[in-house]
């Protein structure tokens, strides 16, 4: 009968250490692990590392300039491609202005020497027309006449033409055509000072740097970590509730983290997983698989930056009800 109740105890004992929670009237005590966050920093263009500016160990604030690439060959870029804008622009604009007061002058005048060229052109034909009629001019002669009349003809229509492009302006199409070329060029710009702006790498947040992947020099392609960084904020903390305890907790309670250093700290019952969860998940006996467990994420409000990434803490939470036989 002794040897009964005492692995009964024992079981019992065991039940609530894998379930890392403990009862006490209208408290809760949960135990779990520093969870804190990490990011893997890289440049979103490949190029040489100029300069590397912190060391692993190393606090950092958010909006830091990290790490640095060699920035010519962006420049560079960036200089060709507002050299091509500033063509792009001009030709948009000269289109939309239209044709200068001077080309249409200038056509004008065109016109006007075509005009009197044709009537010398016409004259001299009538005269060669009479004479051949009278047998005075030859064949040739009046033939000459007749082709000059005609090239003065086509001459003219063509200058006459050309005023009436000039007085037109540019087409409506050959518009729009300039005007998409001068937002391609715009875009390139824009795409351009871009890749000068990711040759650096920024803190995302307060933090500490884990790793320091590369030295100044190195050749880095797109997308390759150069910093690990540990947030320093939010911290969370890990922890799991029995589901009889589960209707205890909710998101927002108040409650005390303690590590076993003798820190504290408040916090907040940020979330709880709808998905239930066996524990522990080492341990596949049937008795403890029908112990279900639910997910709990502390938020931890005024870090010192002491809690470290693991480490284990103690949770204590004021329910108000206490807890349900079992």
């Amino acid at each position: 009968m002794v040897i009964v109740v005492v692995l009964a105890g024992i079981a019992y004992a065991a039940w609530h250490f894998n379930n890392n929670e403990e009862e006490n009237g209208n408290r809760l005590t949960l135990y779990g692990n520093v969870d804190i966050r990490e990011v893997n920093l890289g440049f979103r263009v490949g190029g040489r590392v100029e300069q590397m500016r912190f060391e692993e160990g190393d606090l950092v604030h958010a909006g830091d300039v990290m790490a640095v690439l060699d920035k010519a060959p962006f420049r560079h870029d960036l200089d060709l491609a507002t050299a091509q804008l500033e063509t792009r622009r001009a030709t948009y604009q000269k289109m939309q202005a239209g044709t200068r007061p001077e080309d249409i002058a200038q056509a004008r005048a065109r016109v006007a020497e075509q005009e009197a060229t044709l009537k010398n052109a016409e004259r001299i034909y009538e005269r060669q027309q009479r004479l051949l009629k009278k047998d005075v001019a030859s064949r040739q002669t009046y033939e000459d006449a007749l082709a000059r009349k005609s090239e003065a003809q086509a001459r003219l229509a063509s200058a006459r033409a050309a005023l009436n492009l000039a007085l037109a302006g540019f087409r409506s199409e050959d518009i729009r055509a300039a005007e998409g070329e001068l937002h391609a060029a715009e875009a390139q710009v824009a795409q351009a000072e871009t890749r000068l702006q990711d040759t650096e790498v920024i803190a995302p947040a307060n933090g500490t740097v884990l790793t320091r992947a590369v030295e100044p020099g190195a050749i880095v392609a797109a997308g390759a970590t150069v910093y690990s960084l540990s947030l320093g904020s939010p911290v969370w903390v890990r922890a799991y509730v029995a589901e009889p305890n589960l209707g205890r907790v909710h998101p927002g309670m108040p409650v005390m983290v303690a590590t076993d250093g003798g820190g504290q700290y408040h916090g907040h019952v940020g979330f709880i997983s709808p998905d239930a969860e066996f524990t522990p998940k080492t341990v596949q006996t049937t008795a403890l698989r029908t112990d279900l467990v639910y997910r709990v994420r502390i938020i931890v409000d005024d870090p010192d930056n002491k809690l470290r990434r693991g480490m284990p803490v103690t949770i204590n939470i004021t329910t108000g009800t206490a807890a349900t036989s079992q």
